[in-house]
């Protein structure tokens, strides 16, 4: 777990199109911050610039002691789940919650633990075999945050990962997000523009 800084932090896109203008926020080690706002207002810009994925114009970002905002995603030591899950087709869930850890070369008896460890959670043990076309919306958002999870991140960035999802599921989501984070108390950063989800 860590704490993120954002220190005057900006975006352009090209020469005059700004995107996020000089952005202070601390996000304490442990904390759950909600950022809400309108289509278009650089929520997941912000996002973006945390994970890596988006280059920082100006400012500065600390992770912890650290400071990343030239570091590469991969460096920083973060998972970020999108609304489109980004499940891989033809991995079976269990394959998908692994994949990341075998990147990483993690010995195989970690892998299999943590993987275990984060289906058990999520309740997702009954649904390892299966493919992600096989699995519901609630489903395979919960496998998108179990890949996230294994990995054991300082923190997580989480943008709009609900909005794919109907009313009823959105909730339900919601409340399992909620004991998830009491459960890890892990720094999570979630992106919405859905007042009610900030809530």
């Amino acid at each position: 777990m860590s704490r993120i800084v954002l220190d005057r932090i900006s975006k352009l896109f090209g020469d005059d199109v700004v995107a996020v203008d000089d952005v202070s926020l601390e996000i304490a080690d442990g904390e759950f911050m909600v950022l809400v706002g309108p289509s278009g207002c650089g929520k997941s810009t912000i996002l973006r610039m945390i994970a890596g994925l988006e280059d920082v114009t100006a400012g500065e970002i600390m992770i912890g002691d650290r400071q990343v905002t030239d570091l590469e995603p991969k460096a920083r030591d973060i998972a970020m789940v999108f609304q489109s899950y980004a499940l891989y087709p033809h991995m079976t869930v269990e394959q998908n919650l692994a994949f990341g850890l075998k990147l990483r070369k993690t010995p195989k008896g970690e892998l299999k633990q943590r993987v275990f460890d984060a289906a058990r959670i999520l309740g997702l043990l009954p649904l390892l075999q299966r493919r992600p076309a096989e699995l519901s919306g609630g489903q395979r958002q919960r496998v998108a945050m179990g890949r996230a999870m294994v990995r054991e991140p300082q923190a997580f960035l989480m943008d709009e990962p609900l909005s794919n999802l109907d009313a009823k599921l959105r909730v339900q989501m919601r409340g399992q997000l909620m004991l998830l984070h009491e459960r890890l108390k892990t720094t999570t950063v979630y992106v919405t523009h859905d007042q009610v989800e900030a809530m």
